[in-house]
């Protein structure tokens, strides 16, 4: 089974939607905390619509989103002071659940971890993608 993961911080979104499509992508997993963004196209309402528009789905899980602290750290390079942080996020019994949430959905469908920043490596999706490889056998793939 394959997972993609994907960032938008350098795209627009037809671009990222293209990559999605080329990737077999059938529904995209926004991981961020806070589903609204300054750059076009990317706020939850106008990007779900517009994946919808294009033939993939859309799920927004909230609680696999980095909380702020983490967010502060991601933004200042310190890759892992965010980890930390979200390690610890991830214990939470929310986050606990939408992580099988987003097992289960990746299962029955090719899907895509959305967030904004451009690489993986210094993003929470790649914490995700890493802890639903723990659960299933997938192949992740940074778009």
């Amino acid at each position: 089974m394959k997972l993609a993961t994907i960032g938008y911080e350098a795209a627009p979104q037809a671009a990222v939607i293209q990559k999605l499509k080329a990737a077999g992508v059938e529904v995209v997993i926004d991981v961020r905390a806070i589903a609204a963004s300054r750059r076009a196209g990317f706020s939850k309402g106008l990007l779900s619509a517009s994946l919808e528009d294009a033939g993939i789905g859309y799920v927004h899980l909230r609680d696999l989103g980095t909380p702020k602290p983490g967010r502060d750290a991601a933004r200042k390079g310190r890759t892992a002071e965010m980890r930390a942080i979200y390690e610890e996020h991830l214990k939470e019994p929310a986050a606990q659940l939408q992580l099988a949430q987003a097992v289960e959905i990746a299962k029955g469908r090719k899907a895509a971890l959305l967030c904004y920043e451009a690489q993986a490596c210094g993003c929470h999706r790649r914490i995700v993608a890493e802890r639903m490889c723990e659960a299933a056998p997938f192949e992740v793939e940074d778009l």
